[in-house]
């Protein structure tokens, strides 16, 4: 149950009750009336914006209106306080009952707990990762697949029906590098010696087994032909070792496509013409002269006719080209096809996780599958900023497997995949992030991983001792969910329930806004709360969670802890992380 769901609903009765009353007037809109938690804690524990969004179209004063609505809403069961603060907000505190009743409905759902409808099965597409298939995954793909893997889970969580998407750029001139590349290597497996790796070459060890491998199966055949006679063959098999190798990266991090989607299909089965040939249709595609880039120099730039896309009737700030100067058809045109190719699989809704370096790119892919879907469709894109890896504080670099970078398996193997996992997603994916290996496995409150994990495997510390201290009590959730939570009464205790009460809202909130970031910050606020109360029981006896001599008391305060668990564990399943129950 969303409590605040449930106040928002009561404060709109209210508004109803009022204008049947006479004291409001009718068809008042009340679509951005809110029930959130105040900004202090102080203050109580709903506040809402009602009298301020309705005065104007009530024709009184924001206050006026407040005072009235407080009273009104007085009178609503649970309700014990309506207090008029500030210009016109409302400050509502909830009787205990109501607290209580929140622990155990938490408890009756387990981890399941802030599952929501408000997707309504609305289908989503969340590509993400959709690296080049030309060498293994890096540090700086493995924000991006969290990010995207995290978001398609809290999707999932509010009622969404999402399609996880790998888009494979398997098409133009990176992958014929790739192939010579696999080439050379081929020929070294031959025998031939290599001194160095041409400029413009992929150079890392991880095409050395690619070699092999052809070498094994055709000998020396193509090992003087011109590159025509092998090119293709080469690439083809250069993509599938290469996306057998990212599919093994990405499972090593936890994360699982159900689609992959290829460049060169799209090409094969037509539907670049196809999705182009929508746009001349329309009218959306002409020959033109493009003005030259910002910072080029005139002499530095060679007018030309080009195929453009009306961009700028869809908002963006030039029209885009269609064409290379050599006839073959640009990314972009591509890209187009397959935006094109999710909408008619049923995908109207769609988001992309990119790195932060294809920034300039998202405008152009907007207008096209505005254009390409009449308006139907949207595009939002996730931009990733870089990871920084550091170790110690200092720049750090590891293997150079890869040639000139760090790959994701290094720090998985380094750190593991949950700590990967939750680090990803502590910042906002727009801003840079500092990935240091040694402050990631710190045992510290200053580490997110540590102190939230923490407070899980604290909560199953004090179950055990529990199962020992009182041999013959229920422990499992539903059973708690009974216990007199009534004996709940210090401050402390209610607050804490009121935190997680007010998880279901924070999965909704995030979910609609894309942030899956938001639940690092909740699931570490609460586990502050936690161990705050933890110690508190230190230094106090009587609020220890287990007192012997009380085991009604002991009862209701297992209930908490196990509350907490839960709600931590219903977190850490959207990051795809383990919750564990013993630190190690």
């Amino acid at each position: 149950m969303n409590i605040f769901k449930t106040i928002r609903d009561d404060i709109i009765k209210a508004v109803d009750q009022l204008v049947a009353e006479g004291r409001l007037p009718a068809n008042l809109d009340t679509g951005k009336v809110t029930a959130e938690p105040p900004r202090e804690a102080a203050h109580g524990d709903i506040s809402t914006n009602a009298a301020m969004v309705l005065a104007r179209p009530a024709a009184m004063a924001p206050r006026d209106l407040a005072m009235m609505l407080a009273a009104q809403l007085q009178r609503s069961p649970g309700i014990v306080a309506a207090e008029v603060a500030g210009p016109g907000f409302v400050n509502l505190r909830l009787a205990d009952g109501i607290w209580y009743a929140q622990l155990a409905d938490l408890l009756r759902c387990g981890t399941n707990y802030g599952d929501s409808d408000i997707g309504q099965g609305q289908r989503v597409n969340v590509e993400y990762v959709s690296a080049n298939p030309t060498g293994p995954m890096h540090i700086g793909h493995a924000r991006g697949a969290v990010v995207g893997d995290a978001l398609a889970s809290l999707l999932t969580k509010a009622g969404f029906d999402v399609c996880r998407e790998y888009y494979i750029n398997d098409a133009g001139a990176q992958v014929d590098v790739l192939a010579r590349s696999v080439h050379l290597r081929y020929r070294e497996a031959l025998g031939e010696k290599v001194e160095a790796i041409p400029e413009g070459l992929y150079p890392g060890d991880y095409l050395l087994p690619v070699g092999q491998k052809l070498a094994e199966i055709h000998g020396s055949r193509f090992a003087s032909l011109p590159e025509k006679e092998w090119l293709a063959l080469f690439r083809a098999h250069a993509v599938a070792a290469m996306m057998a190798m990212i599919r093994d990266d990405l499972a090593c991090l936890g994360v699982c496509h159900d689609v992959f989607s290829s460049e060169r299909q799209l090409h094969e089965d037509g539907k670049v013409l196809a999705a182009l040939g929508f746009l001349d249709r329309q009218g959306l595609t002409y020959t033109g002269v493009l003005e030259p880039p910002k910072g080029k120099l005139p002499d530095d730039w060679e007018e030309r006719p080009q195929t453009l896309f009306r961009a700028t009737g869809f908002g963006d700030d030039v029209d885009r080209p269609l064409k290379k100067s050599d006839g073959s058809w640009t990314y972009f045109a591509s890209d187009i096809a397959y935006h094109l190719d999710k909408y008619q699989r049923g995908y109207a809704r769609m988001i992309d996780v990119w790195g932060a370096d294809h920034g300039g790119y998202v405008k152009r892919m907007q207008a096209a599958v505005k254009a390409m879907t009449e308006g139907r469709g949207t595009l939002e894109v996730k931009l990733c900023q870089m990871v920084n890896l550091l170790k110690n504080g200092e720049p750090y670099k590891m293997s150079k497997r890869a040639g000139t970078f760090v790959t994701l398996r290094d720090v998985v193997d380094e750190v593991g995949k949950e700590v990967v996992r939750f680090i990803m997603l502590t910042r906002k994916n727009d801003a840079q992030l500092d990935f240091d290996l040694v402050k990631v496995l710190e045992q510290s409150r200053d580490n997110p991983v540590f102190y939230v994990q923490y407070a899980h495997a604290r909560a199953f510390s004090v179950l055990r001792h529990a199962a020992s201290l009182f041999p013959e009590a229920d422990l499992a959730p539903g059973a708690l969910a009974e216990m007199a939570l009534e004996r709940l009464t210090d401050p402390a205790e209610i607050a804490l329930i009121r935190q997680m009460a007010g998880w279901p809202r924070l999965v909704e909130s995030a979910a609609e806004t894309h942030e899956p970031h938001r639940i690092a910050f909740y699931l570490y606020d609460l586990a502050a709360a936690f161990h705050g109360l933890w110690n508190k029981g230190k230094d106090e006896v009587t609020l220890r969670f287990l007192v012997a001599e009380d085991p009604a008391l002991s009862m209701a305060r297992l209930a908490l802890v196990r509350g907490v668990a839960l709600v931590v564990a219903s977190g850490l399943h959207v990051f795809g992380v383990q919750p564990v129950e013993e630190m190690r």
